[in-house]
């Protein structure tokens, strides 16, 4: 056998060789592999898709599947940094602001929480107060209980309606012209119940919610 046979026997077994020991290796690759395809071209997978679970900041207030928690979920794709939590955090500072503000009469510091109509209703009693020289002298103790109610949203318009209840605890007293206490008592806390409705276009850039409703 002339050396040029050998050397091609010798190098045809050292690439039989590497060839196995690549094959060896890349069988037993633990890696991302991309799917294999089907004959029309599409990935194949061969595991389930599992999707996320529900979202917490919405079932922590609302049962789950509800009509609030559907308008709660198109109100964060509508507005991606909405958050439910958030919110009420907020509406629990709003409804302290708003309720002494309309203790004691406050009208300018009511004007940037209020829908025009329900400013028009607050301001006629606040007005009919001052007209019989009536004054309210109130200290908010804090707020017991609040829950979101119902939450409603429209697609078309953004408009977005959330419904929350609250359990108020305040001291409130109420003088005359000559400042003698003709109702209530300054040492004794009462609980105010109300359910108001906060209203606001999503993806609006006025990041402010109006109270656009109220009920005891």
């Amino acid at each position: 056998m002339n050396s040029s046979l050998l050397s091609l026997l010798v190098l045809a077994g050292v690439a039989i060789f590497l060839i196995l020991r690549l094959r060896s290796v890349l069988g037993s690759r633990e890696g991302f592999e991309r799917p294999s395809a089907r004959a029309d071209g599409t990935p194949r997978r061969d595991f389930e898709v599992i999707e996320g679970g529900p979202d917490e900041d919405i079932t922590d207030h609302v049962e789950d599947g509800s009509d609030s928690a559907k308008a709660l979920a198109a109100m964060k794709m509508a507005e991606p940094g909405f958050n439910v939590s958030e919110f009420l955090g907020g509406a629990r500072q709003a409804y302290e602001m708003i309720l002494m503000s309309f203790e004691r009469g406050d009208v300018d510091g009511l004007k940037p929480f209020l829908a025009d109509d329900v400013m028009e209703t607050f301001e006629t009693v606040i007005n009919q107060r001052n007209e019989q020289g009536l004054t309210i002298e109130a200290e908010f103790v804090g707020v017991r209980d609040m829950a979101l109610q119902n939450a409603t949203f429209d697609r078309s318009s953004g408009e977005a309606e959330i419904v929350v209840r609250f359990v108020g605890e305040l001291t409130s007293v109420v003088r005359n012209s000559d400042g003698e206490i003709i109702e209530g008592d300054a040492s004794e806390i009462k609980r105010q119940r109300d359910v108001w409705t906060f209203a606001r276009t999503m993806g609006a850039d006025d990041p402010n919610w109006a109270l656009v409703a109220t009920d005891g």
